[in-house]
């Protein structure tokens, strides 16, 4: 249930879960071009990929906060929706490269209680490839490390950021 996101607080947040971001972060909101329409496919999904264990207390915790916070949760919720998502194209509104057409791929990981691992990649030799190797060559400049890092400075250690919140 619980995967790392790349951009807006997901990203400075490992382990932060993909769905209370698309619902509650506008900054991750604003990656998709019809985000109703993805949250949507990502609300049948994550019915899908919990299937009969409903009993999760993570589960039960985060459907009710996400209930509680987000009028368009509750209604996609509401419909019980299932839907597998593995596969799937995705399109991402990258706030500095813009439109971005990636696939995505689900990969259960071995030995874990359900946990996966989504990979989003382009087509080869495409313009989403094109504009992802442009962001990846921003990863060479380090992000200032927090003021408790500080002393990783000399250390080798640094933090890189693929995508900044937007300002504003």
């Amino acid at each position: 249930m619980s995967m790392s996101t790349t951009s807006g607080r997901g990203a400075e947040c490992a382990g932060a879960n993909r769905l209370r971001s698309l619902f509650l972060d506008p900054a991750e909101q604003a990656l998709y071009p019809y985000w109703e329409s993805a949250a949507g496919g990502m609300v049948a999904g994550f019915r899908e990929s919990v299937g009969t264990d409903t009993d999760d207390p993570r589960f039960i915790e985060l459907v009710g906060e996400l209930s509680l916070a987000s009028p368009l949760f509750s209604r996609l919720w509401a419909r019980h929706d299932v839907q597998a998502c593995e596969a799937a194209p995705k399109h991402i509104a990258h706030p500095q490269v813009g439109g971005l057409q990636l696939n995505r791929e689900r990969l259960s990981i071995d030995g874990t209680q359900g946990q996966t691992l989504v990979i989003y990649h382009p087509d080869p030799d495409t313009d989403a490839a094109g504009k992802l190797a442009l962001l990846a060559s921003a990863i060479l400049t380090p992000a200032p490390l927090p003021a408790d890092r500080k002393g990783a400075e000399n250390s080798g250690h640094r933090r890189h950021v693929l995508f900044k919140e937007a300002a504003g």
